[in-house]
């Protein structure tokens, strides 16, 4: 089978349906709009991979915070969270 579970039959089914419903004259028009459409999308799926990529390589770079911590363990303690003092309604 091929792309997608579709065998060459149905792949020259689709194209002649396709040939009798657009016409010979609207088929380069649609197959060059796809294939814009599939290279913008390629494209957007790299950039996403590599800015994720590259953020995950920068955090695992990054020097613990204190220096008697260990580098595996990122969570907060309960001490270490800074909780805001209540506003009073006079001030």
């Amino acid at each position: 089978m091929g792309f997608l579970d579709i065998g060459s039959l149905e792949v020259l089914l689709i194209l002649l349906i396709a040939l009798i419903v657009f016409g010979p004259g609207k088929i380069p028009e649609i197959a060059t709009k796809l294939g814009k459409m599939v290279r913008a999308f390629r494209k957007a799926t790299f950039d996403l991979t590599t800015a994720v990529t590259k953020e995950i390589e920068s955090e695992e770079k990054e020097p613990p915070s204190q220096p008697g911590e260990s580098g595996g363990n990122k969570t907060k303690e309960s001490s270490d969270v800074v909780k805001p003092e209540p506003k009073l309604r006079g001030d």
